[in-house]
């Protein structure tokens, strides 16, 4: 076991992988993931699932099946990734168990083409977890304002839910509040709140590649000494709302019916700038009651060489506020930024999906022999 992983988690941080295929489940790479390096759940998207089905080798027995039974495109995505993110489910079983349900998460996520569809957005989050089946699964829904009530109405039915593509503060506040909402009426129909469980999936790395392409194109010594700064901070703020939101008696009152706070979970955590250091988004975000989903080069990056565990988010927000304030005085706005990508985000999922269902009407095809 990595003594950097596991002073990780000894500070309440949760490391999940942001990877999944059908190939890390038949070899066990996942499974020693558990083991090695303290993973204690996955997430999944549809970039992931296109990249794990265009290897297709994996998947040939499925798709011949699917293909002699007549299935359409549709209906075979939803078979072929629910099988996975089940059998991920079985592999963190055993992490679930010991956690009381709060690690060993498998996430999966709606169709993206639905994120402006609210009542679509419920019904197919039903519907996969339905499909596999395991108290361990995590439903996402994007943080978009369609997604809000969906959010609410999926947690209501006692489903958990992985909230995704937040971007920026104030949608944060109004997931939190989405939240509240669902398990409000979770606890209104009687629900055992205890089983309920959530995060919300704060985006950091993809903060930084947008400003700091502002920072750079401004050029002066004041911006450039900003490049780097603005995802941490970003971050860092979220978890002041993170805090302010259990410190309320809104929550206390849901806390005493056996309700399970909303972690904050952190996204997009690989490096996309190669001048930074590799494990920038893992240390820079250790705070207790945390989640932080990375892909495995950056697990491994941690693994190898990252830090102490050290809290590095408390006492931080007045400096945080200070760089968001900075770039503000620069003529960056915050508003614009965040709302790009949030619909870049959107944009590239819907991308991938298209790509996926592309390459798997082909393979279904092939089955049966059409050209």
């Amino acid at each position: 076991m990595s003594t950097h992983t596991s002073a990780l988690a000894g500070a309440g941080v949760s490391l999940w992988l942001d990877d999944l295929s059908r190939e890390r489940l038949t070899s066990g790479s996942l499974a020693a993931l558990i083991e090695d390096k303290d993973v204690s759940g996955v997430t999944t998207n549809p970039s992931i699932f296109a990249a794990a089905l265009s290897q297709g080798e994996s998947y040939a027995a499925q798709v011949a099946e699917l293909a002699a039974a007549g299935a359409d495109v549709d209906t075979a995505v939803v078979e072929i990734t629910t099988r996975d993110v089940a059998d991920a489910c079985d592999v963190f079983a055993g992490v679930a168990a010991a956690t009381d349900g709060v690690d060993g998460r498998v996430s999966i996520e709606v169709d993206p083409r639905l994120a402006h569809d609210t009542a679509g957005t419920v019904a197919q989050a039903k519907e996969l977890f339905a499909k596999v089946a395991k108290d361990n699964v995590l439903i996402k829904i994007p943080a978009t304002p369609e997604g809000l009530p969906a959010i609410s109405e999926v947690l209501a039915a006692g489903i958990s839910v992985n909230v995704t593509l937040i971007f920026d503060l104030e949608r944060y506040r109004a997931v939190v509040n989405a939240f509240l909402v669902g398990l409000e009426k979770a606890k209104a129909a009687g629900l055992d709140l205890s089983k309920i469980h959530s995060v919300a999936s704060f985006f950091v790395s993809r903060v930084d590649a947008e400003i700091d392409g502002r920072l750079e194109a401004i050029g002066t010594e004041e911006a450039l000494a900003l490049r780097g700064k603005a995802g941490l901070a970003n971050a860092r703020l979220a978890y002041q709302v993170f805090e302010e939101s259990i410190d309320s008696e809104r929550w206390a009152t849901l806390a005493d019916a056996g309700a399970r706070p909303q972690r904050p979970l952190w996204a997009s955590t690989g490096v996309k700038n190669p001048a930074y250091p590799d494990t920038l988004y893992v240390d820079g975000l250790v705070a207790p009651g945390t989640v932080n989903t990375m892909p495995e080069k950056t697990l491994d990056a941690v693994a190898d060489h990252g830090g102490d565990g050290t809290d590095t988010v408390s006492g931080s927000y007045e400096a945080s506020d200070a760089v968001l304030d900075a770039l503000a005085a620069l003529g960056i706005d915050y508003d614009e930024v965040v709302s790009k990508l949030e619909s870049e985000g959107v944009e590239k999922f819907d991308v991938a999906w298209a790509e996926l269902l592309e390459n798997l009407q082909a393979s279904l095809d092939a089955a049966r022999g059409e050209a």
